[in-house]
């Protein structure tokens, strides 16, 4: 299924919830394979195998998260990347997960141009929202990542009958968690935290240095949001984007702040759009033409949009690399994307 759904991405929680018995009976299903498939990885794939060797004793270790510490007991080798993100941290850390989900339908290895060439083989993608619980097994994995999700618990609970699983931090539930947090749970997961920190270091002084590049960010205040065909809305403190525009110096629009639930965005009808005005506003449109957004009489009459400050992004790349928030996406789009929230404010 399309991973683009209302109102923006990361998608909403399925409305759908299996009934527990329905979960009880596709767990053993799983169980059942897992069974069937013996535990040899033996097979002749590309494998985290390739990747950098972990810490002369680093294992077991253990990893906190939302449903408690979890431990990998050794060295994975073949690791299922899930989470929103999680398959380009992996990657960054020189590992090659054999199972991934494409969240922003990127195809192909299911990562954006700044992760390309770094898969030997492509892996198996599963889907996103309603993961193939089957072909995940299928794939024999000694390590799940799940770390960028709804952090539903049935969907913990079944992937952990699979293999360990590294899922939600602890208040990370609706994909609210930093790329440095990510991948620092990925690089304890994978007994290479000090690649990890190293990652985190990196990119820091980047973010450091585009702030210091544009001290007009400083203190001003901004709304991101997002248009599909059928809803406005925008996102809240918590998540990437915002996390990402937070970093440069600005600040989140109080208005939707004040909107704020469990959830990472807020919804906005066409007859409030008057919520989307700050100093800058910034918009995606998700499975629409940009024009939707930019030529619309309503969202032309927001006061930030009348004074020519906002930007809507036309370039599906540039949209995604904003999207992603791993730490490859976030290099990618301070070089890419801050210079055109720059442009509104000169």
């Amino acid at each position: 299924m399309s991973s683009q759904q209302p109102l923006s991405t990361p998608p909403r929680r399925t409305s759908r919830r299996a009934a527990p018995a329905a979960w009880a009976v596709l767990t053993a299903l799983v169980v059942g394979l897992l069974a069937a498939c013996g535990s040899s990885s033996s097979d002749s794939d590309d494998t985290s195998s390739d990747g950098p060797s972990a810490a002369s004793g680093a294992f077991p270790v253990k990893v906190a998260t939302k449903f408690g510490d979890i431990t990998v007991p050794k060295q994975p080798t073949r690791v299922v990347a899930l989470g929103w993100g999680d398959a380009e941290a992996t990657l960054a850390l020189g590992v090659r997960p054999v199972g991934a989900s494409d969240w922003l339908a990127f195809g192909g290895d299911g990562v954006g141009p700044w992760a390309e060439g770094l898969y030997k083989k492509s892996p198996t993608m599963i889907g996103t929202l309603e993961p193939e619980f089957e072909k995940i097994a299928a794939l024999k994995p000694d390590l799940i990542l799940d770390t960028k999700s709804s952090g539903a618990q049935e969907r913990y609970d079944t992937l952990s009958k699979i293999a360990p699983t590294i899922g939600v931090p602890k208040g990370g539930e609706q994909y609210k968690i930093s790329w440095d947090k990510q991948t620092r749970m990925i690089s304890a997961a994978l007994g290479v935290p000090d690649k990890g920190k190293e990652l985190i270091s990196e990119t820091e002084r980047k973010f450091k240095e585009s702030a210091a590049a544009h001290p007009e960010f400083k203190g001003k205040t901004i709304t991101v949001g997002s248009r599909t065909g059928s809803a406005w809305g925008a996102y809240v403190h918590g998540t990437g984007r915002v996390d990402f525009v937070e970093r440069l110096g600005f600040k989140n629009n109080p208005a939707v702040e004040a909107k704020a639930g469990d959830s990472f965005s807020i919804t906005i009808s066409r007859e409030n759009l008057d919520l989307l005005d700050a100093d800058l506003t910034v918009m995606a449109p998700i499975g629409i033409d940009a024009k939707k957004i930019s030529d619309d009489p309503l969202y032309q009459a927001v006061p930030s949009v009348k004074a020519g400050h906002s930007v809507v992004f036309d370039d599906e790349t540039l949209s995604s690399a904003f999207a992603t928030d791993s730490v490859l996406s976030v290099a990618y789009a301070l070089e890419k994307v801050v210079p055109l929230f720059a442009a509104p404010l000169k």
